[in-house]
């Protein structure tokens, strides 16, 4: 059974204790799934969320019910760290694949600000190892050999790209308004990147090569997708895979589940025109393009989580947003999403833009 995203809506995003830290992770959640909602003849089989640090319960059945969903309409929350939102994406699939749903309405959401959860949570045993995400950033670059400068040109590169995409107007049709709020907390402040880039500190290690610049900020938005066996055309969901690796090296993960899925489908990285990959840390995409030789100039070509944000729980679907978007313009017939998330374990879904 074939299963495609029809519809694709996200929030504005703002940074932890800016536009949005007054609204929690369901009063994000809730005007994307309304949005999404309505524009369907009858309610969804089945609302299904990823959030990480929340405040607990089921966001997801929380939201639903803000939104005005029927109570008859069941909600299930998630957790696998930053790919979270991917992994709801990849279960609503498999269970319209099952034949148990044939329409869902799946993603995730995160509000940095309005978190209880001050502490990083424990994501592996500590005879393995458990760093704190900047800290294994850093050792993937002095493993890897990838050079700060080479991570700010990257970082640089991913700002223009954002900035160009919101100057020509490219989310504005994507984007479900929070409080009056339309726009991203990155698009108010543009700054001059090539600047801060070569002036900023390391973040996290003294002499180290991980900034706030060429790594991610706390963000607060939510980001949802409708799932359907209905439909015919647009942008088929054709599979996914995931894979654990070593929890030091998180970053390094969104590989081997990329590998796994494309050794499945019988395809090599040359057969996909677009990919979205995680900007949680420069280093990440700089690895695994290396790796995998992937050209830069098809991943995340209208920028990424460094400048737009990373709100856990909801990046891996707004990496799908932005294939679902992004394919049609770009006239491509397979792309790839791809996660690498906290205690080693990477998430990849495969897509095809069906005309």
């Amino acid at each position: 059974m074939n299963v495609f995203i029809t519809e694709a809506y996200r929030t504005p995003v703002g940074i932890k204790g800016g536009i949005l830290k007054k609204a929690g992770a369901e009063q994000l959640a809730a005007p994307v799934i309304k949005k999404l909602s309505d524009r369907l003849q009858s309610p969804p089989n089945e609302v299904i969320l990823g959030n990480v640090t929340g405040p607990g319960g089921n966001i997801a059945r929380l939201s639903s019910l803000l939104a005005g969903l029927p109570d008859t309409v069941p909600g299930l929350t998630i957790d696998r760290q930053c790919s979270s939102g991917l992994e709801a994406i990849r279960l609503a699939a498999s269970l319209i694949k099952s034949g148990e749903a044939d329409c869902i309405i799946a993603g995730g959401c995160e509000s940095s600000s309005t978190s209880p959860r001050p502490e990083k949570a424990v994501f592996s045993p500590p005879y393995i190892g458990d760093p704190e995400m900047g800290i294994a950033a850093e050792w993937l670059a002095e493993r890897e050999q990838i050079s700060r400068t080479d991570q700010d040109h990257y970082a640089i590169l991913s700002y223009n790209r954002y900035y160009d995409s919101a100057a020509r107007g490219l989310f504005q049709k994507e984007v479900v308004p929070v409080n009056g709020i339309t726009k991203d907390e990155a698009a108010m402040k543009k700054r001059p990147i090539e600047k801060l880039a070569g002036r900023a500190k390391a973040a996290f290690q003294s002499g180290g090569t991980v900034t706030a610049i060429n790594s991610s900020a706390f963000n607060d938005a939510a980001c949802a997708v409708t799932l359907t066996s209905k439909a015919s055309k647009g942008l088929k969901i054709v599979g996914s895979a995931a894979a654990g690796a070593d929890p030091n090296f998180p970053a390094a993960t969104p590989v081997p589940a990329i590998q796994k899925l494309l050794k499945h489908h019988h395809l090599t990285a040359r057969d996909i025109g677009l990919w979205e990959i995680n900007e949680a840390f420069a280093v990440k995409i700089l690895y695994t393009a290396r790796e995998l030789n992937i050209p830069i100039q098809r991943i995340n070509v209208y920028g990424g989580g460094l400048a737009l944000g990373h709100p856990y729980g909801a990046s891996g679907a707004m990496l799908v947003l932005r294939l679902f978007y992004g394919m049609p313009e770009k006239r491509v017939k397979y792309g790839i999403a791809a996660v690498g998330s906290a205690g080693g374990i990477g998430v990849a879904m495969l897509f095809e833009y069906i005309n």
